[in-house]
């Protein structure tokens, strides 16, 4: 098969499992080290520097590839694309459970990262393909968007009881396993699908994207040590030239890797702006929440998972249960409703100190978990039908780089503020919820403007916007 309609009637069901599977695995080992950081840390003898590669540098991975995983799997075959991107996982997870130094296993990081990207660009843009649009397709999107909370649920939770039972190791093998569990069957069931007509590769487009998106990454990862740091300046410059040579390739290009006419479609700018803040005002927040719980109210990090997974296991049940909406509400208007939820119920986080009680969060974990299932389905729709119907793996690409590069900027954001606000006089402890609080604050208010901008931007009717092609 090679047209992106003809796998519609066919593999229905591996094409919407295996994806999803595909997603919860990558997002389940993006978290795992949440859980994990103070052994793995001491088993590969990583400094404090060291120890926030350890944590950024899967994002690094991510951001670098995405957009041009899901370019090439829309090109040149998404069960490909998605195949290798299991193969590779497997094969970085393995160097990364057999790491000898924190530098072997921060390249692993890395690696896993890329891997990440073809999973998840190319499952989204398989099931973009296999379903056709309506009822069906926001179902199959729902369900993957409900992968990401469950994820993001289960990561910390595997991560530490596998670190209690066995070392912080025992997670990196699961991962081995848990790929080349995927990898097999992928091969065997999935429908092969591809655009109808193949894209010439955009070599310049590919380089300078996945060069400028790794050298963000690396610059903000780099700034959280100090945004004076010669590395850090250097790196935002040349991601700054990258980018902007990104940009001016696409432009120029008869067959770019991601048409820049996208832009003007108002529901791939509500994918990409709303992924955008939510890794700025959610990921990046809720991501260090852990660290806030076991300072602050001294949990360990399985308790803190637990306390989490209030809200990644509600943002789970509420993405699956989006399909249930009725069709006349629009993406946009669901993504804003998901959006302004979130940032309510941060805002109800407010106030956190030594001696509160951690039953004091739920309420706002609660309703910031139903605005993140929301939010999650709606994102993984626009994502796919804003796009034509064979860039789907494109569609993908682009709004999960903008969300993992949102999450980056949100954490080195949250760890700037917790540690920069705090009264000098005032206990560690103190301190540092002050600072969670005011984190806290920002990041409502970041998530607040995301849930304006979705309702202020104007989508039109669904199905035209799918099918028309972009303007140029």
């Amino acid at each position: 098969m090679t047209s992106s309609a003809a796998p519609r009637t066919a593999g229905a069901s591996p094409a919407l499992t295996l994806p999803g599977a595909a997603t919860l695995l990558a997002l389940m080992n993006y978290t795992a080290p949440l859980a994990t950081l103070p052994d793995t840390a001491a088993g590969l003898r990583a400094g404090p520097i060291a120890q926030i590669w350890v944590m950024s540098s899967i994002g690094l991975g991510l951001a670098a590839a995405l957009i041009t995983a899901g370019s090439l799997a829309d090109g040149h075959g998404r069960r490909r694309m998605f195949t290798g991107g299991a193969v590779l996982l497997a094969v970085s997870s393995a160097v990364c459970a057999a790491a000898p130094d924190a530098t072997i296993f921060i390249a692993g990081r890395i690696v896993q990262g890329a891997a990440s990207a073809a999973l998840i660009a190319a499952g989204l843009g398989i099931i973009g393909a296999a379903f056709p649009p309506g009822p069906r397709l926001s179902h199959a999107t729902g369900v993957w968007g409900a992968m990401l909370g469950l994820g993001i649920a289960l990561g910390p939770i595997a991560a530490a009881g596998m670190g209690e039972l066995a070392g912080w190791r025992l997670w990196y093998w699961v991962t081995v396993a848990a790929s080349l569990a995927l990898a097999v069957p992928a091969a065997r069931l999935l429908p092969e699908s591809r655009a109808a007509r193949r894209h010439r590769l955009d070599l310049p487009g590919v380089l300078t994207m996945s060069l400028g998106g790794a050298a963000l990454l690396a610059a903000i990862t780099w700034g959280r040590t100090g945004w004076t740091h010669p590395a850090t300046l250097g790196l935002l410059a040349a991601s700054v030239v990258l980018l902007a040579a990104f940009v001016a390739v696409e432009a120029r290009s008869r067959e770019p890797m991601l048409d820049l006419a996208l832009f003007r479609r108002p529901g791939f700018l509500l994918s990409v702006v709303g992924s955008l803040l939510t890794g700025l005002g959610i990921i990046g927040v809720m991501s260090y929440l852990p660290t806030v719980l076991g300072v602050v109210l001294g949990m360990d990090a399985l308790d803190a998972a637990l306390l989490l997974a209030i809200w990644s296991g509600l943002s789970f049940v509420v993405a699956i249960q989006a399909r249930r909406l009725p069709a006349r509400f629009q993406a946009g208007r669901l993504l804003a409703a998901g959006l302004a939820l979130s940032a309510v119920g941060e805002a109800a986080m407010l106030g956190l100190g030594p001696g509160a009680g951690w039953w004091r969060l739920v309420p706002g974990l609660v309703v910031a978990g139903v605005g993140s299932g929301l939010g999650n389905s709606m994102l993984a729709r626009l994502a796919v039908e804003s796009v034509p119907p064979d860039r789907a793996g494109l569609g993908s690409g682009a709004g999960n780089t903008a969300r993992y590069i949102g999450a980056a900027l949100g954490v080195a954001l949250v760890g700037a503020i917790v540690t920069g606000t705090g009264n000098a006089h005032a206990s560690p402890a103190d301190a540092f919820a002050h600072g969670a609080n005011v984190a806290m604050l920002v990041s409502a208010a970041l998530t607040a403007l995301g849930a304006v901008f979705a309702f202020v931007v104007r989508e039109p009717a669904r199905a035209a916007q799918a099918l028309t092609p972009a303007p140029r």
